[in-house]
């Protein structure tokens, strides 16, 4: 029997071996690069540990992981995807917080050695231990990202962390779902040492020995979390919200755990900034502050039954059943090289031509430099234009020194890999261009013809155009296999998405290495057929036009960015279109016309607007009044230059989003029966990353299988009896209602 059970501990990945009393238990997943928690994991250890209590020699654990950069990842979320039902999530629940309250109660101590990411139930896990080292590498990570799939933490973390580091720094980390560095992990009270990599085994078992021998008595301040919130002081968010309201550490420390007053202010008010940031539509985070809440007020047996039940019924809701698949798509995407050949290799970019020095030109060379690792050569017409590039770059290294997420010394090493200047000289030796100048055509065909002439023959050439057909562009090349579009999003440094375009002659290597290039570069890479606007500024410019629309009709502007907040957008319309630039809109909107007729044409109730001057932030001057650069309210005086003047009208906000959101979502349909988009997946990670389409809805065409095609089409009709040609339905969309046809399977 002893065999049996041997291998199928062997086979859920664990090692077992005593040295010098210390009992090693070493998780390595097999066929898998990390770990994760599933119950058959739970159910080895447990034997494991049963063994380890069994055995008089063994007088302490260590409990460590066998991967390279991993501790324990969190739980195997396709597991999630079989579950059936809230009550067999819910026992899934309380079979982890009994397996952890078993480890919590274990007679001897019990050692955590992490490196790597300690992240869901492997930070649970660390947290049911006696002792936690980590070590001092950028790839140690800990955190409790379960907000970010729509659900909490089930096995026990809501009540374990606020216990260890008090519950204003447990709920800013729990509610946000973001990870810590190990410097910070320690400063918290998460982990006990930061250690350097080599000597975290041997210094996990002499902490282990010393535990055991009573030398080493940890010693935990109630609430240290708290103090570390205040120290690091952090402005936004709800630690902002708890430092301000803790500026008497003392006092706020003792209201939140001891005053019911007190604690109610605390609650009241993380709820309030909650809602402010989800409008209700993500409940994981109100649900993670109850439970948090019952655990405080009821004790720790109450607080993990609510925090079961909690889980049991957010692993079975719509939310979070998109927010996984949203999950299991990019990380999809990340297996793929782009075409539809998967033994296509990508070549090595040792070096990368940035041609345009504004913004973009700017943030695309920090990524290329900062996070690709390639020496960059900005080339700008003047040199205003190459002192901005540099200073771009600059000013986001200085800004991740300031956060201490870089050294000055790494920020350094990053910046020398950034040259500019106003001629082609560096451009000899780059294996890939993107180009970031303005929107024409004529322009673009010049520069590709000047970097040809000055670059090798199997140097790639990549267009930041966001509306210009990748085709048009190769025929001013010689070498029209090698030019693709890469689409970046701005900020560039903060966009997750990056839309790569092919036209029917780009090459796959091409693809394949362009690919490779923005993953290294830390984005979401989605690749998208050639077309005008391809996939994500051709179903923008419906949802622009449509606000554009309200605002000629009267609507007013900031109810009309808050019916789009409050269906789920990070931001408005108007504002994005302040953003983004208006004129930069008002010259993309002839190119979609011309190509897509009079449903994509935008009305002329803008063309006043940019006459003034008034093109969004960039000049201070927009729909909205800034200040130091940041937004503040509408500039009242905009209505003079719109029709209806300063007489608006009042709007539904229900329907002035429905009629935005089924402008893009129709686009999108059509991008689908074209063959722009090669998966309804790549649509919606597309839309969501790239243009901010709620997550919680899966994206648009998950939006329609969800709201259901023939609903969507009704709408649709309505709005085109109402409103006209512009909401003529997807004819993709009608031949789907004909068949009984959903984007995903059933």
């Amino acid at each position: 029997m002893a065999i049996k059970l041997e291998e199928l501990e062997a086979k859920q990945g664990f090692s077992y071996q005593v040295e010098d009393g210390v009992a090693v238990i070493t998780y390595d997943l097999p066929d898998s690069p990390v770990n994760t928690l599933s119950p058959e994991t739970g159910e080895a250890f447990s034997r494991l540990m049963t063994r380890a209590e069994r055995e008089s020699e063994v007088k302490a654990v260590v409990f460590i992981s066998g991967k390279k950069d991993t501790f324990v990842a969190g739980a195997k979320i396709d597991f999630l995807q079989t579950i059936k039902t809230a009550e067999e999530a819910t026992a899934i629940s309380r079979n982890g917080q009994e397996g952890f309250d078993r480890l919590d109660a274990f007679p001897k101590p019990v050692v955590a050695a992490i490196h790597g990411a300690c992240l869901g139930g492997g930070l649970e896990w660390a947290l049911a231990c006696d002792y936690r080292i980590a070590t001092d590498s950028p790839k140690t990570s800990l955190g409790l990202p379960e907000v970010q799939l729509g659900l909490i933490p089930g096995a026990g973390g809501t009540q374990r962390l606020p216990a260890l580091i008090g519950v204003q720094a447990a709920l800013d980390l729990i509610l946000t779902g973001k990870s810590l560095k190990p410097s910070k992990a320690k400063k918290l009270g998460v982990v006990d040492e930061v250690v350097p990599v080599p000597i975290l085994r041997k210094l996990s078992l002499q902490r282990a020995r010393e535990l055991a021998a009573g030398t080493l008595k940890v010693e935990r301040k109630h609430g240290q979390g708290l103090k570390a919130v205040v120290e690091g002081g952090k402005k936004k968010g709800l630690a902002g919200f708890f430092q301000g309201l803790a500026n008497k550490e003392l006092w706020a420390e003792v209201a939140l755990e001891d005053n019911p007053l007190g604690r109610k202010l605390v609650f009241d008010e993380a709820r309030k900034q909650l809602l402010k940031k989800t409008r209700g539509r993500y409940p994981a985070p109100e649900r993670a502050l109850q439970v948090i809440r019952v655990g405080l007020e009821s004790g720790h047996k109450a607080g993990q039954e609510a925090e079961a039940k909690a889980f049991g019924e957010l692993v079975m809701s719509d939310v979070s059943k998109r927010l996984v698949e949203i999950f299991f798509a990019t990380t999809a995407l990340k297996k793929e090289n782009g075409t539809s050949n998967p033994s296509v290799k990508a070549r090595e970019v040792k070096k990368v031509a940035v041609l345009g020095g504004g913004l973009m030109g700017g943030g695309i060379a920090y990524v290329a430099s900062a996070l690709q690792g390639v020496p960059v050569r900005v080339k700008d017409k003047d040199d205003d234009g190459v002192r901005r590039a540099l200073k771009q770059v600059q000013s986001i290294l200085d800004e991740r020194t300031k956060k201490r997420s870089l050294t000055h010394r790494e920020a350094a090493a990053k910046m020398a890999l950034v040259t500019a200047g106003t001629d082609y000289s560096g451009f000899k030796s780059a294996d890939l261009v993107i180009e970031a100048v303005f929107e024409d055509l004529k322009l673009k065909h010049r520069i590709i013809a000047e970097v040809e002439a000055v670059t090798g023959e199997h140097c790639i050439f990549a267009s930041n155009t966001s509306s210009i057909p990748i085709s048009e562009l190769a025929k001013g090349s010689k070498r029209p296999s090698q030019v693709i579009g890469m689409h970046y999003f701005s900020p560039v440094n903060k966009m997750p998405l990056l839309e790569i375009i092919t036209h029917p002659g780009t090459a796959e290597w091409v693809t394949a290495t362009c690919v490779e290039v923005g993953r290294k570069q830390g984005k979401t890479v989605i690749v998208v057929n050639d077309g005008p606007g391809f996939y994500t500024s051709r179903i923008l410019a419906p949802y622009m036009n449509e606000a554009a629309y309200l605002l000629a009709e009267g609507a007013d502007i900031a109810e009309l960015d808050k019916a789009l907040v409050d269906f789920g957008f990070p931001v408005g319309p108007i504002t994005l279109l302040d953003e983004v630039g208006i004129d930069v809109a008002q010259k993309v909107g002839p190119i979609m016309e011309a190509a897509f007729g009079k449903r994509m044409a935008a009305p002329r109730a803008l063309e006043h607007v940019v006459t003034e001057g008034r093109l969004g932030r960039k000049t201070q001057k927009g729909f909205y009044l800034y200040e130091n650069g940041k937004k503040k309210e509408v500039d009242t005086t905009v209505y003079n230059l719109l029709p209806h003047g300063r007489d608006r009208k009042s709007f539904d906000r229900e329907e002035m989003a429905e009629r935005l959101v089924l402008q893009m979502v129709n686009e999108a349909v059509r991008c689908m029966g074209e063959g722009i988009l090669r998966s309804p997946r790549d649509g919606d990670v597309g839309a969501i990353f790239g243009l901010g389409f709620p997550p919680f809805l899966g994206g648009p065409l998950r939006y329609v299988d969800s709201r259901g095609p023939a609903e969507v089409l009704r709408k649709l009709e309505h709005y085109h009896d109402k409103l006209g040609e512009r909401f003529t339905p997807a004819p993709h969309l009608v031949e789907m209602v004909k068949a009984g046809k959903t984007f995903y399977p059933r």
